[in-house]
């Protein structure tokens, strides 16, 4: 099943939904693969998303000790005003509560 991974602005929160449910976190950690989906014609936002096909590989609210299993390489950024992202896929992804989307690399031990 795919699932969208969006911020709403609005309720400072983490949109993750499905056809059939949707539901918000403040926090969100995508252990998996992933990949941008754009949908410029859209007359609303979000016009760009995140999307994965596992659910197990989403963690809502994930304790510190998780999150500091994985290195921070880079941030995934969202052009809002050209619609696009400055990265199109790739394994791990933490979407903080500030709105800051972090491009992950599980440590190795």
């Amino acid at each position: 099943m795919k699932f969208k991974i969006h911020r709403c602005n609005c309720r400072k929160l983490w949109s993750v939904q499905t056809r059939k449910t949707k539901f918000t976190a403040c926090s969100v950690l995508l252990d998996g693969s992933w990949s941008t989906e754009l949908k410029p014609e859209r007359k609303y936002n979000p016009k760009g998303f995140v999307t994965t096909h596992g659910k197990q590989d989403i963690i809502v609210n994930p304790s510190k000790e998780v999150v500091e299993k994985f290195e921070k390489l880079a941030k995934l950024i969202y052009d809002k005003k050209n619609v696009n992202f400055n990265v199109k896929e790739g394994e791990s992804l933490f979407f903080a509560e500030d709105g800051t989307c972090y491009i992950l690399k599980k440590l190795m031990n």
